[in-house]
C-alpha cells in the first residue's frame, strides 16, 4: 500500500509511478489517437456528408449513453472500494482480538512456557493468513512444533487455530484455567477463523463475470464511435478529447480492478504483512 500525503497536490499531478493508470493505458491511447485521426481525416478530407446527416447527429447519442456509462462506473468502483473497506475493517478486527486475547492470556496465565506458546502462535496466525491469502507458499512461517503442516493442501490458518484452542483445552483440563475464562477467551478465538473466512470470500468471489465484460465492452464501443459524432464539431482536436476521454474510463475500471481484491501485491492493496507485523510487535510486548 503506497503512503501519501493527500494535501500534496502538485505532485500527484505530476509523479507517475507504476501502479498508475497512465503507463497501462499508454499503448492503447496511441492505438486509440491514431484510430480517431484516421477517421477524422476520412470524414474531414473524403466525405463530403451534408448537414442533414444523420451521422452528424450521433453525439446526441453520446450523451445519453454518456449518463448511462457514467452511473455503470460509479457502481463499479463504489462496488469495488466496499470490498477493500471492509477487508481493511477484517484486519482491524484481527488486530484488536490479537490484542484482547494476548491482554487475557497474559493475565490467566502463569507459567512461562504457555506464556511463550501464545506469544508465538498468536502473531503466527496473522503471519500466515497474509501469506494464505496472497497464495504463498507459508511452510517456513510455522516453527518446529508445527513442522507437520508440510502438505501444500492443508488449510494452514486453520491448523494454526486449531493448536491454540487445542492449547487452551489443555490448559482447563490441567486446572490452569477455571470454566469461565475458558468461556471469556473463547470469542477472540473463533474471531480469527471468522475473519480469514470473510477474507477468503472477499478473495474468491470476484465481480460477476458478465457484468465486468459488459462494461469494459460498453467502454470500448462508446469510444470507437466518438470520432464520427464530434469530428464535424472539433475537427482533428477529436483525437485528443477521444483519448483523454478513454483514459478516464479505462482508469476507473482499471482502478476497481484492482482495488476489488485487497491481498494482492498491488501498490493499493492492504498492507497485511505490515499489519501482522505490528500484532508480533503488540503481542510479545503484551505477552
Amino acid at each position: 500500500m503506497i503512503s501519501y500525503n493527500p494535501k500534496d497536490w502538485i505532485i500527484f499531478i505530476f509523479r507517475f509511478h507504476k501502479a498508475d493508470t497512465f503507463r497501462k493505458l499508454f499503448t492503447l491511447m496511441i492505438v486509440i489517437g491514431l484510430y480517431s485521426a484516421g477517421v477524422a481525416y476520412l470524414e474531414i478530407e473524403y466525405w463530403n456528408l451534408p448537414d442533414d446527416s444523420h451521422v452528424k447527429n450521433i453525439s446526441m447519442m453520446h450523451g445519453m449513453l454518456g449518463f448511462v456509462i457514467s452511473l455503470l462506473l460509479v457502481f463499479r468502483t463504489n462496488t469495488a472500494y466496499d470490498r477493500w473497506w471492509e477487508g481493511r475493517k477484517l484486519w482491524g478486527g484481527l488486530v484488536n482480538n490479537s490484542r484482547n486475547l494476548a491482554i487475557k492470556l497474559n493475565a490467566i496465565l502463569d507459567d512461562e512456557k504457555d506464556k511463550s506458546f501464545f506469544r508465538t502462535m498468536i502473531p503466527n496466525y496473522a503471519s500466515i493468513l497474509n501469506k494464505h491469502l496472497k497464495d504463498e507458499e507459508t511452510g517456513k512461517q510455522l516453527s518446529e512444533a508445527i513442522s507437520i503442516f508440510e502438505d501444500h493442501h492443508t488449510h494452514r490458518p486453520n491448523q494454526v487455530a486449531k493448536m491454540m484452542f487445542l492449547k487452551i483445552n489443555d490448559l482447563y483440563k490441567n486446572n490452569k484455567i477455571t470454566g469461565d475464562q475458558l468461556i471469556i477467551i473463547n470469542s477472540e478465538i473463533q474471531s480469527f477463523t471468522d475473519i480469514c473466512g470473510a477474507c477468503e470470500r472477499i478473495k474468491n468471489t470476484p465481480i460477476p463475470y458478465s457484468y465486468s465484460v459488459f462494461l469494459k465492452k460498453f467502454i470500448f464501443f462508446y469510444v470507437m464511435t466518438l470520432p464520427f459524432g464530434y469530428v464535424f464539431n472539433l475537427g482533428y482536436y477529436v483525437v485528443p478529447v477521444v483519448v483523454f476521454i478513454f483514459y478516464v474510463l479505462a482508469s476507473l475500471e482499471l482502478i476497481a480492478e484492482e482495488i476489488e481484491e485487497p491481498f494482492g501485491h498491488d501498490d493499493n492493496d492492504l498492507p497485511t504483512r505490515k499489519i501482522a507485523e505490528n500484532i508480533k510487535k503488540h503481542v510479545e510486548e503484551l505477552l
